[in-house]
């Protein structure tokens, strides 16, 4: 293989003009270093291939090399660059990323001593006072006195302290560039330009100082960093934002000192960032975030300050005095000032709309950058910096004034604390972590190329491959790499930002009072009292429990309960939702997803607290099941599962159970998960009528289904068959067939059979054993919730046999059918097992059923006595007819017997009466002209009303069997949880009770003159 020619090895070594890079390697002031560089086995070009911009570093430095021919106290270059030590990496890596700093070093080549391995160590580890130290000392002050006055001062002190800045600048960008880690060097780095700032600053007023008569005796001023300046967070090159505050000196009254601190203050800004001398400005000087902005006066007293915030201030104001932080001038007096304006921080989340004016005001920001700069504004724009920094400090501003451990102005050390406190997950809070500092280490090696102050992303190639160079990264470092990565981080960073930023929660808990979001017991009990908890004692213990200690989970819960606990008190019983919440908390607690959904959801801690303080069915449910908790966090989790979802999760479960007890089990599990969904689906919206067909009659189906699955190859097995010697099948009847079951309904069936051979009474042992199964798999107490399986409506009921054969049933119903008995079977629907037969037995019933001439009168006699002796007989001891929801007047038995009738009387010639369910069946009665669209609609209302009602009471009591799950309760606070389930208001309890009222004595009234006649 051929060498690569000097052009082919530059263009590998990552120049980009290896032409023009060819001709300057050529240059004379190079010949040396080059020789010895290659002698010693430390290649030039291979160390300029390293840094970001080689094209750049190489000019550069045969600029510098040119340069330092003149320059006595220039290091000697070509034994720095000889070897492959830190001050040749330190030298280059400048080079290579900064074209002002090296315009600097060709200024001055007797700097590049600050690069060499005797300044390197510690250069990010300097305190602010060694900072202070060296600044003050550049300008002939003495760092001891409590006001330092420069001895270089005029022009000659701002060149100094300029000259100190940018020297120690050299040093802390050289000790970047080179790192190994650059995102982990990124807070020293900024700490170290806050510093290295702040050092400027108090040079400056130092010189300023200087330049009056008395030195400024007369005022004591404090320097307020604020922003990044206060956060010790600063970049390259940025405004300084700070604010001023002004005392009296010794003898001297106050408008006195505020003249005297207003031109030191004037002074300060024209040191650092006018045009003196021959040294140019470090950074604009910024006192905008005053009071009052630009119109206010440049300094206040610590008194003029606190009157400003106590009265006038702005939403925006109080989350910028977050950052401030005493950096220069009197250090008592920035203290002072601190200290008098930090309760406005912590309070200023109680002003009215506080969470909603600082969203408000982070969109109006994205709003303001011109179009064209949208997508690359690495500051303001959409996944940028300010994303993650208004985050970071609204949850700050929120929590903070109860919790002192997240009040810090650094982003990445809120970012850790709000973290360790729980109000960010773990997860999330090490994401923001990363992107952040991945954004700022881009924004500084975009600042340091020239220096200025920028935040637009360039989109040049050249400007790209540089930056995408300078930055940590494995593989290709490229321009497309960088655009593919920055759009990585922020979209990551605008997902994070809207999840937590834009979080539900958060202004729940920014209204809440102080007493109230501080949990204090005293005022916790009166609270409690005032909002409607019947023992706040019992409640504040429950709050104890839940936020004792200091775990993550308690400092969640610390987050999530004050708003909660408002939550509660709008439902029925908050003392049994509190409590509930306590044990599903206890359950659930230690899961990762449990309490962060609850506080980063915008509806899950609203719907739990509703649920649980009102439905104590759903309670249990998810004490029983606390994992279905996180059905609340997403309203698809809710839906009803289909048949064909719920069919495929049973084959499954059973697949993996061989034992017939434990697959049964598991089905049965499926189900009373499927009855906690629709309970809580019911809860939430107003208990609708749908779910007894969508969620209820479906999964009572699949529990039968597969356990008829299960219970066949159990008998099979027992018996040692290979093929079962029946086929088998379910009918579903009464409500079941009807799909309108309850949340405490039976499973009313009935078991036929058709022999495969010869043999029935096999056949019949083998259907028996079958039908066994099935109900003792089912319906057998265990863990898992029982579903009863009932065949009393059986031919000959209780006294005939549980199983018959196809052929039994058409000899039994051709003989001996009641009109009871074709009245029951209206809802018979087939359910279960093998499909011809079941086809077959649909095919066997529907001429009784739905009989061609009606009934006769003799069968309409009938049905009339056994109404009224159901009525007479049936109907409970003590409880009034107006109350009993199914066998009362008007209610549910009225309204199915009514619309019974008028399928045994028509659905013979209309077929759309051929229906199990009872509004489907008064639907098509009024659309073929037999009933009233009044009648229809009365009967209707009062049958989905008292639905509703018997639903309501399961839900609210958690009671689905005995006498009271039929009755409209007279008790006051069960009518009122009853009501709100079903949509009523607070105070509407006895509307409730007027409408059902109402609702079945109308009802009554149609049934009086259509069944009875």
């Amino acid at each position: 293989m051929r060498a690569p020619t000097p052009t082919q090895e530059l263009l590998r070594l990552g120049f980009t003009d290896p032409r023009r890079a060819a001709g300057l390697l050529d240059e004379a002031v190079l010949a040396t270093p080059l020789a010895r560089a290659e002698d010693a086995g430390a290649p030039l070009p291979a160390a300029l291939g390293r840094v970001a911009d080689p094209d750049l570093a190489l000019l550069t430095l045969v600029r510098l090399l040119e340069a330092a021919q003149d320059d006595d106290g220039a290091p000697d270059l070509a034994a720095v660059l000889a070897s492959d030590g830190g001050h040749r990496q330190r030298l280059l890596a400048v080079l290579g990323s900064s074209s002002a700093l090296g315009d600097m070093l060709v200024a001055r080549p007797a700097d590049a001593t600050l690069l060499g391995d005797e300044h390197a160590d510690g250069v990010l580890d300097l305190t602010p006072q060694d900072e202070r130290d060296r600044a003050l000392r550049a300008v002939g002050a003495d760092p001891s006195d409590a006001a330092p006055v420069a001895t270089v001062t005029g022009t000659a002190g701002v060149e100094a302290l300029r000259r100190c800045y940018r020297r120690r600048l050299l040093e802390v960008a050289a000790a970047d560039l080179t790192s190994p880690d650059p995102l982990g060097a990124f807070p020293a780095v900024a700490a170290a330009l806050s510093d290295l700032a702040a050092a400027a600053l108090e040079a400056a007023l130092a010189v300023a100082r200087a330049d009056l008569p008395d030195h400024g005796r007369g005022a004591r001023l404090a320097v307020i960093g604020m922003g990044k300046a206060g956060g010790r967070e600063l970049n390259y090159i940025s405004d300084v934002d700070v604010v001023y505050v002004v005392a009296p000196g010794e003898g001297a009254g106050e408008d006195e000192a505020t003249a005297v601190a207003t031109r030191l203050a004037g002074a300060l800004a024209r040191n650092v960032s006018g045009a003196v001398g021959t040294e140019p400005p470090l950074w604009p000087v910024d006192a905008n975030l005053r009071p009052e902005g630009k119109d206010g006066p440049l300094v206040r007293t610590v008194a003029s300050h606190v009157a400003y915030y106590d009265r006038w201030a702005k939403t925006w104001e109080f989350q910028a005095l977050l950052k401030a932080r005493p950096v220069a001038g009197d250090a008592a007096l920035g203290t002072e000032y601190v200290a008098a304006v930090e309760p406005f921080v912590w309070s200023a989340v109680g002003r009215e709309n506080f969470v909603e004016d600082a969203q408000a005001m982070r969109r109006r920001v994205e709003d303001t950058i011109p179009v064209a700069e949208a997508e690359r504004q690495l500051k303001l724009g959409r996944g940028g910096l300010r994303d993650v920094e208004f985050t970071v400090q609204l949850l700050q501003l929120v929590h903070g004034r109860t919790d002192e451990a997240i009040r810090t102005a650094g982003t990445l050390d809120a970012i850790a604390r709000l973290a360790e406190t729980g109000y960010i997950g773990r997860d999330p809070a090490e994401r923001l972590d990363e992107c952040y500092r991945y954004l700022r280490v881009l924004e500084h090696r975009m600042q340091l190329y020239r220096l200025r102050r920028t935040h637009v992303i360039p989109s040049g190639e050249a400007d790209l491959r540089r930056l995408a160079r300078a930055l940590p990264g494995d593989g290709t470092r490229s321009a497309e790499t960088l655009e593919q990565r920055l759009r990585a981080v922020r979209r990551e960073v605008r997902d994070l930002h809207e999840d937590i930023f834009y979080r539900p929660m958060l202004p729940l808990i920014a209204r809440l009072s102080r007493e109230d979001a501080h949990l204090r017991p005293e005022a916790v009990r009166e609270r409690l009292a005032a909002i409607g908890y019947r023992d706040p004692a019992g409640a504040v213990r429950h709050l104890d429990s839940l936020t004792a200690g200091v775990s993550r989970t308690a400092a969640i819960q610390r987050q999530v309960l004050p708003a909660m606990l408002g939550m509660f008190a709008r439902g029925a019983d908050p003392d049994g939702g509190l409590l509930a919440f306590r044990k599903v908390s206890e359950a659930l607690g230690t899961t990762h997803w449990y309490l962060q959904t609850l506080r980063d959801s915008g509806v899950a801690a609203p719907r739990l607290s509703y649920l649980l303080a009102t439905s104590r069915y759903v309670a249990e449910g998810l004490e029983a099941l606390p994992e279905a908790a996180a059905w609340l966090g997403e309203d698809e989790a809710l839906r009803p599962r289909t048949p064909e979802q719920l069919a495929r999760e049973a084959a499954a479960l059973v697949r993996r159970r061989p034992d017939p007890a434990d697959a049964v089990r598991a089905v049965r599990y499926l189900r009373r998960r499927e009855l906690l969904r629709g309970a809580v689906g019911d809860a939430l919206d107003g208990v609708r009528d749908e779910r007894d067909r969508t969620v209820l009659s479906v999964a009572a189906d699949q529990a039968l289904t597969t356990t008829l699955e299960v219970a066949v190859r159990l008998a099979r097995e027992q018996r040692g068959l290979a093929q079962p010697p029946v086929r088998f099948g379910i009918i579903a009847m009464g409500r079941l067939g009807g799909q309108e079951m309850g949340y405490g309904s039976d499973a009313d069936v009935l078991f036929v059979h058709d022999p495969v051979g010869e043999d029935d009474d096999v056949a019949q042992e083998f259907a028996v054993a079958v039908a066994g199964h099935v109900r003792a798999l089912l319906g057998d107490p265990g863990v898992e919730l029982a579903l009863p399986v009932d065949a009393a409506l059986r031919p000959e009921g209780r006294n005939g046999p549980m199983v018959r054969s196809l052929a039994s049933y058409a000899q039994y119903y051709e003989r001996w059918a009641e009109p009871w008995e074709q009245q029951a079977l209206l809802r018979a629907r087939p359910v279960a097992g093998d499909e011809g037969l079941l086809e077959r037995f649909g095919a066997l019933i529907d001429p009784y059923r739905y009989p061609g001439d009606g009934l006769d009168d003799r069968a309409l006699r009938e049905l009339r006595r056994v109404k009224a002796r159901v009525e007479s007989e049936r109907m409970p001891r003590g409880v009034p007819a107006s109350r009993q929801l199914k066998l009362g007047r008007g209610g549910l038995a009225d309204v199915e017997w009514t619309a019974q009738l008028l399928q045994l009387q028509h659905a013979g010639r209309v077929p759309e009466l051929r229906t199990p369910r009872t509004v489907e069946a008064l639907t098509a009665a009024r659309g073929a002209g037999l009933l009233g669209e009044e009648d229809c609609t009365l009967l209707v209302t009062a049958w989905t009303l008292a639905s509703r009602l018997r639903a309501g009471i399961a839900l609210a009591t958690g009671r689905v069997t005995g006498a009271k799950v039929d009755v409209l309760p007279h008790d006051p606070g069960q009518v009122t949880a009853v009501a709100r389930l079903l949509g009523y208001g607070p105070g509407e309890s006895a509307e409730l009770e007027e409408d059902y009222l109402r609702a079945t004595r109308r009802a009554r009234a149609v049934v009086e003159r259509i069944f009875f006649g």
